[in-house]
């Protein structure tokens, strides 16, 4: 059974960036589209992105389009989340999620996923 594993989150202030990690374990996730959703409190849970098995398709939710790039190194059993202006409205709990392998997930139905991790905690300061 495939475990993802998310590294990277912490404290910043807004302007600034932060890189996060979803590494899985257990099983390759080369096959599958990997998407990244975030949680603030008394929030529903946001959709941030999905990039395709082979990195060459990526959506991007509204709120982050152009300020957040997600990526991916097969070999590595990585995704990454680069994040760059942050805002403090980008506080929250961020969790990456693996679409079954070779399987279509729309990007934003979260129930779409397969495994998803614990998450990492993103606070941006004003």
């Amino acid at each position: 059974q495939v475990q993802l594993v998310e590294s990277g989150g912490g404290l910043v202030q807004a302007g600034g960036s932060l890189r996060l990690s979803c590494t899985a374990s257990g099983g390759t996730i080369s096959r599958n589209a990997m998407g990244w959703f975030r949680e603030a409190p008394g929030k529903d849970r946001e959709f941030v992105g999905i990039i395709s098995w082979n990195g060459e398709s990526i959506v991007y939710g509204q709120s982050v389009k152009g300020r957040f790039t997600i990526s991916r190194d097969n070999a590595k059993n990585t995704v990454y989340l680069q994040m760059d202006s942050l805002k403090p409205e980008d506080t929250a709990v961020y969790s990456c999620a693996a679409c079954p392998a070779q399987a279509y997930c729309s990007g934003p139905v979260y129930f779409e996923y397969d495994y998803w991790g614990q998450g990492t905690q993103v606070t941006v300061s004003s």
